[in-house]
């Protein structure tokens, strides 16, 4: 990971909260439904395979949505989105197990928990179709190693999404044997997002690795940008969530925001 001010005090912030979470009692044991399959679904629908995020908050955006997360994830997979992300860190994001539980009963697409996992334990907090593993944060000292991690979550049934921002970072995922890549367009160090980090990585990762695009896309532009350079699924949260409100004073039209990036006119 490098030395520690190479990282954003807000990451740190969320890294120091992190290694303090443990799980919850007992082993969590999951049938997982098949984003492989759902990205087929929303690509014979002429979708772009989206996985949409219901994210409250976080230290990158202004504002907060307040509304019912579950009724968010509807309008999500009603606008078309392949997938929803829910944010479980309870801290920066205002997530919760709890919150992605009442999503996952709402939805017949998969689930993706999205969380600093450190420890092996923190897998058995709650039942999801996917978990989060970044590259970054694993493999230093007072964690757990990326490919143990990645055996035991595929263990207990999750699809495991391994996110990278470099190509040294990809090398890793596929060493320990990540097949879901995401390659996040924000630098976790300084925070600052660049479309090209996609572009550049993504031409070293394997056919056979489903790589997805994370961080930045707000525009069919950008949507149009990440598929050419081999993207086969796209990761979104504030373009579609818009926690400002609109002029009108009433929060963003989450259903009209994911249609609008998995719908792009040039798809």
């Amino acid at each position: 990971m490098g030395d520690s001010e190479e990282i954003a005090p807000a990451v740190q912030s969320i890294l120091s909260a992190a290694r303090e979470r443990g799980g919850a009692d007992g082993r969590v044991d999951v049938d997982a439904r098949s984003l492989a399959t759902a990205f087929e679904e929303a690509e014979r629908g002429g979708r772009v395979p989206t996985i949409a995020e219901v994210k409250p908050t976080s230290p990158t955006t202004d504002g907060e949505r307040t509304d019912d997360p579950a009724a968010l994830a509807r309008g999500m997979v009603d606008g078309g989105a392949a997938a929803i992300s829910v944010l479980t860190e309870p801290d920066h994001f205002g997530g919760s197990a709890e919150t992605l539980d009442a999503v996952r009963s709402a939805v017949d697409v998969p689930v993706l928990r999205k969380d600093f996992i450190l420890h092996e334990d923190q897998l058995d907090v709650v039942e999801a179709d996917l978990i989060l593993l970044i590259v970054r944060f694993l493999d230093e000292p007072g964690t757990d190693d990326l490919a143990d991690l990645l055996d035991a979550a595929r263990d207990r049934g999750f699809q495991v999404l391994v996110e990278t921002h470099t190509a040294d970072e990809l090398e890793r995922a596929l060493a320990a044997g990540a097949d879901i890549v995401g390659v996040n367009n924000r630098d976790l160090g300084k925070l600052e997002v660049d479309l090209g980090t996609f572009e550049r990585v993504a031409g070293e990762a394997p056919d056979s690795v489903t790589l997805i695009a994370e961080s930045g896309i707000a525009t069919p532009e950008d949507v149009q940008r990440m598929r050419e350079a081999g993207a086969d699924g796209l990761l979104v949260g504030s373009a579609i969530m818009d926690h400002e409100s609109s002029a009108a004073g009433e929060p963003a039209d989450v259903t009209a925001n994911t249609k609008r990036l998995t719908t792009p006119t040039d798809e």
